[in-house]
């Protein structure tokens, strides 16, 4: 009698993260309100431009202005499509599916993780395209149009776009709900900065604890070593301890 060998199946934990990532990628526009969150951050980054054209000073109008003020709108929203891109999935119990086709839930989160960070390049690359073409438009409308930047607020500009990403990934894992996550995300940091603005006593803690507070040095060039120390600090308790905390969630939990 003679056995016939049977393929075996193929194991999908086994697919390269490229794969996953670009299956996150594609997530991140597949509902509704990803892909108006998408548009809306577009349109609003080339709304910066258009109103600095419009009214600001005409020192203003350099490449390095358009650059800056053009970041906002993704700082304040991306990480929004950080968290949807993790709660989604549990709300509208898409999640099911995706850790049957991918067992392995720590390669699904580093794909998400890689995946944020990724829009979160494009969308600064995508700043700095705009804010060239708005100089361009300045200089024949009478602006400074002006090209110089320093080099390290393109970088430090860019991880902040990263940090802010990787902050609404790690409450979107932790909470695993979307209404629930946007609210503790915008209120918690905030009323974190005004308590630790109106109280004396916890003055002190907030210059090293306050992400708004130490952000704010990644905006100006040549941050000093004290700066980066702060921003270390607040960022591994607003960023890493979440995004720690929402992994062990997101593994533990039972999918149902």
């Amino acid at each position: 009698m003679t056995a016939v060998a049977t393929p075996s199946p193929t194991r999908t934990d086994t697919l390269p993260m490229t794969r996953l990532i670009a299956v996150e990628l594609r997530k991140l526009a597949d509902t509704r309100a990803g892909l108006w969150l998408l548009i809306i951050i577009g349109l609003v980054t080339a709304g910066t431009s258009a109103i600095q054209l419009g009214w600001a000073d005409d020192e203003s109008q350099t490449f390095a202005a358009f650059y800056t003020f053009g970041l906002l709108p993704s700082a304040v929203l991306l990480p929004v499509l950080g968290i949807l891109s993790v709660t989604s999935e549990w709300s509208q119990r898409t999640v099911l599916s995706t850790f049957t086709l991918v067992p392995a839930r720590g390669r699904v989160l580093m794909a998400k993780l890689a995946a944020g960070t990724l829009i979160a390049i494009a969308a600064t690359a995508t700043t700095a395209v705009l804010a060239a073409l708005a100089n361009l438009i300045a200089g024949p409308l009478g602006g400074d149009a002006s090209w110089s930047l320093d080099s390290s607020l393109i970088w430090q500009s860019l991880l902040l776009q990263v940090i802010f990403v990787l902050m609404g990934i790690g409450f979107g894992a932790l909470l695993l709900n979307t209404p629930l996550a946007i609210v503790i995300y915008f209120a918690l940091p905030t009323v974190w900065t005004v308590l630790g603005g109106a109280i004396s006593g916890l003055r002190t803690a907030s210059e090293w604890l306050d992400l708004n507070a130490t952000s704010q040095a990644m905006t100006e060039p040549d941050m000093t070593g004290g700066e980066w120390s702060r921003l270390a600090v607040s960022a591994a308790v607003w960023v890493a301890l979440p995004l720690l905390l929402g992994a062990i969630r997101v593994l533990r939990r039972e999918v149902s």
